[in-house]
């Protein structure tokens, strides 16, 4: 198990919040003494404070800037919400 006082601010990691879910998308948007505000991307963009401590079942990975950099294109892109045809 890990903590989220193992992230870095600014940066972008894949995790695994509880064993046997699923994998998220997550940044560190501010550091405290004992929080860390980070926002969770998936269909919608969530923003919620984390105690330090809480557990993580899983860091994947750490996305580095090109990484990051395609995502946003792909996330933010209109073409990624439009799944059906063009008619």
């Amino acid at each position: 198990m890990y903590s989220y006082a193992l992230l870095e601010p600014e940066c972008y990691y894949l995790i695994r919040e509880k064993e046997n879910k699923n994998i998220s998308l997550i940044q560190v948007k501010l550091v405290t003494d004992q929080c860390m505000y980070v926002v969770h991307f998936g269909k919608e963009i969530t923003l919620r404070w984390q105690k330090k401590e809480d557990q993580i079942s899983d860091i994947i990975e750490l996305l580095d800037d090109e990484a990051a950099k395609q995502w946003k294109e792909v996330y933010y892109s209109e073409d990624a919400y439009y799944e059906g045809d063009d008619d």
